[in-house]
């Protein structure tokens, strides 16, 4: 006989209670999402490469920012992301079979999820950023559920190795100069009419959800992988493996990284195939860099556990990043009120290196915020929002 089931979910699982690695890494991968979003709304600059306004428009401290940005932040961010949303999601999964439910039930479950971070990223994309990742990733759960959900890791295997190859040729395409008439990476920044703004959003939202799970599923991917053998759940006993993944994926993609920064800042100008090529390996390498920083949070997790527990700056992390998607919607909310130029225009007048100052500070704040709802032991209210629709009102 099929086991009953349940009529409702398990308990939301305390924030004391929950794996702390992928929570860590969260934290610390806010700011990159800061740093890696913030000099799109640049409206002001003719657009140069990967986002960056052109080289000949960067102070030394500009190139100095793009160079590090491209090498250790851009495109690495997003698969770091990707990795934890497939761990966050097996994650989810083995607690419901756990508790009884059947796997229909539990990819109904995900698939639901996958809506309702849809809804979110919606309108995230179209009321602040149109490069929202809520959304992309909503698709791909509601996509990908029956191999998300399921304990058989062979096509999860097949996705990660489709995925990984398939970046490749976004790279390209990312590494491709804009139309000569393109007023930015974003065109919706740099509108000064609200309306005119929003309307813009709308398409580039559109388009980016379309092409947005053909960038990440292989990262999701890997991170379901990952989640079945546990790696962040019991990062001393997997140290070895973190270790490996670690050192060597935030080496491989800061040295994949580095030809393309070299051309964004105009240090270095191959012919237009060549420029292509390194948009494909900082593409590629930038999934090993996303591997890479969130088995570093294992790592610090691993060492905090011999030590007695983390930090104060790990403690600070830990609270944001169980606040993730927040802290997500927060940052935007930020740059959405003073940088386009349909509100304070601030994005016409600082310089990379400024905007990256910028959102450091946004992040500190994140952190702060997230400490206090901590200390007052309340979730974030975009992760109560996406519980009530993922389960509805008996939740």
């Amino acid at each position: 006989m099929h086991p009953t089931l349940p009529t409702a979910p398990p308990r939301a699982t305390a924030l004391s209670e929950r794996v702390p690695a992928p929570d860590l890494a969260r934290g610390a991968l806010l700011l990159f999402i800061c740093l890696a979003n913030v000099h799109v709304y640049l409206h002001a600059r003719p657009p140069g490469l990967a986002g960056y306004p052109a080289a000949g428009s960067l102070s030394q401290w500009d190139r100095v920012v793009t160079v590090l940005q491209t090498a250790f932040v851009d495109s690495r961010s997003f698969p770091m992301f990707s990795v934890l949303v497939g761990y966050g999601t097996w994650q989810l999964v083995r607690r419901h079979l756990d508790a009884g439910a059947q796997h229909p039930q539990v990819r109904r479950l995900v698939r639901r999820r996958g809506w309702a971070l849809l809804l979110v990223g919606a309108l995230h994309g179209v009321l602040l950023f149109s490069g929202d990742i809520a959304a992309t990733y909503g698709v791909l759960l509601v996509l990908l559920a029956g191999a998300l959900s399921s304990p058989r890791t062979r096509g999860l295997v097949v996705l990660a190795v489709t995925g990984t190859v398939l970046v490749g040729a976004f790279g390209a395409l990312a590494a491709a100069p804009l139309p000569d008439d393109a007023q930015g990476f974003a065109d919706s920044s740099a509108r000064e009419s609200v309306a005119g703004a929003l309307a813009v959003r709308l398409v580039e939202w559109c388009t980016g959800t379309l092409v947005g799970p053909l960038v990440v599923f292989g990262a999701v991917a890997v991170g379901a992988l990952a989640a079945r053998r546990g790696v962040l759940d019991d990062p001393a006993r997997h140290r070895r493996t973190l270790l490996t993944a670690g050192a060597g994926g935030v080496a491989l993609a800061a040295l994949g990284g580095l030809p393309l920064a070299l051309v964004a800042v105009g240090a270095w100008e191959p012919g237009s195939t060549t420029v292509l090529a390194a948009g494909v390996v900082h593409a590629v390498t930038g999934y090993a860099g996303g591997i890479g920083y969130a088995a570093l949070a294992g790592l610090v997790v691993a060492g905090a556990a011999r030590r007695g527990g983390l930090a104060a700056p790990g403690r600070a992390l830990l609270a944001l990043g169980r606040r993730s998607l927040s802290g997500y919607l927060g940052h935007s909310i930020v740059f959405a009120a003073l940088l386009p130029a349909s509100t304070l225009g601030l994005g016409a007048e600082l310089g990379v290196a400024q905007a990256s100052a910028l959102a450091v500070g946004t992040w500190v704040l994140l952190l702060l915020c997230a400490v206090a709802l901590e200390r007052a032991g309340g979730r974030g209210p975009a992760e109560v929002l996406l519980r009530r629709l993922t389960y509805g009102r008996r939740r």
